[in-house]
Parts: C-alpha cells; sequence; structure tokens
C-alpha cells in the first residue's frame, strides 16, 4: 500500500501506529480507533488510541492483533514485534539488545543509518579514544599501532572495525597528503537511540574509572569525590557549574598543543538519598 509509512524507518512503535493512522484516515474515513480497534479484536474501543499515547503497552499476545490490524505483511509483522520488545525493554541490558537485533535487519540498518552509527559509536569506549588518539602528532592510520596505545588493550579486529566506522562517518579524516585528522561531522539522532548509546557510553568510561584505581599508578589519576547534603534547590546550579567546569577544562585541552596521551575526564553528581517526603 503505497500510502502506508514505512514501518523500518521507526524505532519507536507507538510512532509508527499514530503515522499509520493518520495515513490511513487520509486514505479512508472509516478509519477510527473504534474500527482498529475492532479488527484486532479488542473490546475496548478506546485501547489503540491508549496504546498510541503511551498510556498502555502492547503484551506478547496482542502484538500479532495489532499487526494484522495495521495490514502488516510477515516481515513487517515480524519487525513490529521488535519495535514493540525495544520500546518496552526494562533495563539498558534488554535495550541493547533489542536494537542490535533491530540493527540486524537491512532495510532499517539503510533507513536508520544515523542510528546504527551513533549507537555503534558511543557503545564501545575505543571508538571515542581511538579518535582522539588522531590528535598525536605520530598518529597511524594502522589497526596493530592503535591497539597498542589503548588501556585496557583492544584486539585489532575490533579496532579495525572502529576506524572503519570513523572514516565512514567521518569522525577521522584523511587529506590528500594521507595525513589523518579528527572530523566534527554533525551525529544527531532520536531521543531513545541516543539516550541508549550516551549510557553505554557513560556505563563503559565509569568502569574503565573503576579500574584505573588498580591498575593505573596514582600520579597518573585522580580519582576524587564529595559527599553532602544540600538543598533541592541548588541542584541545578551545581549541575551548572560542573558545565562550566567541563568547559573551562575544555579550553585548557583545547590550547595546549599537540596531545601525547587520551585521558577521560568523568564528572558525576547523583543523589544518595531520597527528597524528604511526608
Amino acid at each position: 500500500m503505497s500510502w502506508k509509512p514505512d514501518i523500518f524507518e521507526y524505532v519507536d512503535y507507538r510512532h509508527y501506529m499514530r503515522d499509520y493512522y493518520n495515513a490511513a484516515k487520509g486514505h479512508t474515513k472509516a478509519v477510527s480507533y473504534r474500527y482498529l480497534a475492532r479488527r484486532a479484536g479488542f473490546s475496548s474501543p478506546n485501547f489503540i488510541k491508549l496504546v498510541m499515547d503511551g498510556q498502555r503497552n502492547l503484551g506478547d499476545d496482542s502484538i500479532e492483533s495489532v499487526a494484522r490490524a495495521f495490514d502488516l505483511d510477515d516481515d513487517e509483522a515480524r519487525f513490529f514485534a521488535m519495535l514493540v520488545l525495544f520500546v518496552q525493554a526494562s533495563g539498558a541490558d534488554q535495550k541493547n539488545e533489542a536494537f542490535e537485533s533491530l540493527s540486524s535487519i537491512r532495510r532499517f540498518r539503510n533507513a536508520r543509518r544515523i542510528e546504527t552509527d551513533m549507537f555503534e559509536y558511543l557503545s564501545h569506549w575505543y571508538y571515542p579514544a581511538t579518535r582522539e588518539l588522531a590528535g598525536r602528532a605520530d598518529f597511524k592510520l594502522d589497526p596493530t599501532w592503535i591497539s597498542k596505545q589503548l588501556w585496557p588493550r583492544v584486539p585489532v579486529a575490533k579496532v579495525r572495525r572502529a576506524l572503519e566506522l570513523l572514516l565512514d562517518i567521518g569522525l577521522l579524516v584523511v587529506d590528500e597528503h594521507g595525513q589523518v585528522s579528527r572530523g566534527e561531522p554533525s551525529l544527531t539522532t532520536g531521543h531513545e537511540v541516543k539516550s541508549l548509546a550516551i549510557g553505554n557510553f557513560h556505563r563503559q568510561m565509569m568502569a574503565r574509572a573503576a579500574e584505573s584505581i588498580d591498575s593505573v599508578d596514582r600520579e597518573r589519576r585522580d580519582i576524587s569525590g564529595l559527599t553532602v547534603c544540600v538543598p533541592v534547590e541548588l541542584v541545578p546550579e551545581l549541575k551548572a557549574r560542573i558545565h562550566q567546569f567541563r568547559e573551562s577544562m575544555m579550553e585548557v585541552c583545547d590550547r595546549s598543543g599537540e596531545g601525547q596521551v587520551v585521558y577521560q575526564m568523568n564528572v558525576q553528581l547523583f543523589p544518595l538519598s531520597d527528597e524528604d517526603s511526608e
């Protein structure tokens, strides 16, 4: 059906359902929430709208019914079920597994390339580290050389894949003289995938920080913390000061000249108690 939106362009099944509904309404006036609910076999005429609005989830037994009501063929129905699993997954592990399943579908990769590239880049700590290594004057576009520079060590095959992606999306650029530099492309993506990828990035970097306590000499690291009791109203100012601090540190690094070693700086602010409630 040419009027149907392409489900393989979506990462949220609710968005697809809304777009399908609007397109179907434009195609035939007979379509309504009640009509779709009846086709799916739901007793509640409002259930479809509640799902679209995020007020209800789809259970395993209702996914096939909705796919049938929305005229999805076998491949589309299987992909729709994968979208439901991704959106409704609880916890980062389940979401990562669900998104990797989505990314295995060629039609999705072709339609949502930015999402899959962003997810891959931020989900492996050594991708950003490899990009930053290009700031060294002696940088070599050689997976074996890069593997020896990274800590902890990363297999050469994985570094080779990292280089392929970095060059493909312009985060590493090779000029006509063969010189490699760090590129600055605009990588924007939907909130759902971006949040998952950034979460992956921070979890990995905090794990690297924990490992460094035992594996890196104190002279080469700084692991410190501050535990304080503050008014809730002060939290926005604390976050703003952290942001200003990060910006000032970036300015120091930018004007320091050619780099020699890649460092990761983590600054965290999070509660250790609940707010007082009656």
